[in-house]
């Protein structure tokens, strides 16, 4: 039986998704997103779950920050879940009762209005997590939690509101991490997740984009996150359409490397929705490459047709 570490405590969104990967699987929740991202580096889990992006808040930066330095780690699957709320209090609160409600602050700003408009005087608390928030209500901390609906299964909590959301259609991302190993296979339908740091000079960035734009490849998803220990200077996560296996992929990520003072490879994965197909533009694909090797091989034989 796997052991998948997760960021905890026990009812996040986390544990949720964490779920989706391996109903077998023993689940451990962790403080942190570092803690659980540790334990696996540590081998004292077998994978780890923790959220990306979420479509109104954006990054996680915790997460991006975790996976640029220690051991490496890489993403094997990804799983988009919808985020719904639940407002948990201790048994017999009312909503005029309620004078402090927490969560973490992703989850307090996609209910942002829906606060305003049911608990107008409540003061909001940031929490570590939507669970930490729920485990602080029943010790009387707080008088409300907004939580994952997961948390009613755990915590001797009542439900004030559930299916609270701001916007309707609020996903998070989650990833399945693992140590690098065997890679899954291709899908036709996969993402590419990487990190690299650029000269800092005019023009790197766009070099560096150009090398994925010229070899047909879909960029998805860019990110910056500061280098600590050299202000003004930059890590950039791009998440990108294909896998390391397809020529053109592999092609890019080469020319990344030649280019780049760094580069971290972060995986190639199914994505969520396997109806994504990747679209490859004529002269990019694996037969085109095989095609021009060949031809190029003939030359530096001498043979020129």
């Amino acid at each position: 039986m796997p052991i998948i570490a997760y960021f905890g405590p026990r009812g996040t969104f986390t544990e949720q998704a964490a779920r989706t990967f391996d109903a077998r699987a023993e689940l451990v929740p962790h403080t942190t997103i570092p803690d659980a991202v540790d334990a696996l580096r540590a081998g004292g889990a077998d994978l780890a779950c923790v959220p990306v992006e979420n479509s109104v808040e954006g990054a996680v930066s915790a997460t991006m920050d975790a996976l640029a330095v220690g051991e490496p780690v890489v993403a094997v699957a990804e799983h988009v879940l919808p985020i719904r709320f639940s407002v948990l209090t201790r048994p017999g609160t009312t909503a005029a009762d309620v004078r402090t409600v927490a969560s973490h602050p992703h989850a307090l700003a996609q209910v942002r209005a829906w606060l305003a408009a049911t608990l107008p005087g409540a003061t909001q608390v940031a929490a570590t997590s939507t669970a930490a928030a729920a485990v602080g209500v029943g010790e009387g901390r707080f008088d409300a939690a907004v939580t994952a609906p997961v948390a009613a299964d755990h915590y001797p909590l009542a439900a004030l509101a559930e299916d609270v959301a701001d916007e309707p259609d609020a996903v998070t991302r989650f990833l399945l991490l693992a140590r690098p190993g065997t890679l899954p296979e291709p899908t036709g339908a996969d993402r590419t997740s990487v990190f690299a740091v650029v000269s800092h000079r005019p023009g790197e960035l766009a070099a560096m984009l150009s090398e994925l734009s010229l070899r047909g490849v879909n960029l998805s998803r860019i990110e910056s996150r500061p280098l600590r220990n050299r202000f003004g200077e930059y890590r950039f996560y791009l998440d990108f359409d294909g896998h390391v296996a397809e020529q053109r992929v592999g092609d890019a990520l080469a020319a990344l490397h030649r280019r780049s003072q760094l580069v971290r490879f972060l995986g190639s994965y199914p994505k969520a929705d396997r109806s994504t197909a990747a679209a490859v533009p004529a002269a990019n694909t694996d037969a085109d490459y095989a095609e021009s090797t060949g031809w190029l091989a003939g030359l530096r034989k001498g043979e020129h047709a």
